[in-house]
């Protein structure tokens, strides 16, 4: 399933490769590309395991970037 995800308040690129690195890593996602300059991350990840995905996404982010608002578009 893809997804969209809005990443209000990504401060620089290297924060958002390192979201997209780590997420890439999480058991169930298939693939991922966080977009600094539009604060938008595409998510494809499996049906079945996606509000675990969901879940682990917003705990890298918030460790990363603790300012950074989250919402599922």
């Amino acid at each position: 399933m893809k997804v969209k995800i809005k990443l209000n308040g990504l401060c620089c690129a290297n924060c958002a490769a390192k979201i997209e690195e780590k997420t890439a890593k999480l058991d169930g996602v298939e693939s991922v590309s966080v977009n600094f300059l539009t604060e938008k991350m595409i998510l494809c990840a499996e049906d079945a395991k996606l509000d675990a995905v969901k879940a682990q996404i917003e705990k890298i982010v918030h460790k990363i970037e603790p300012d950074v608002e989250i919402a599922y578009i």
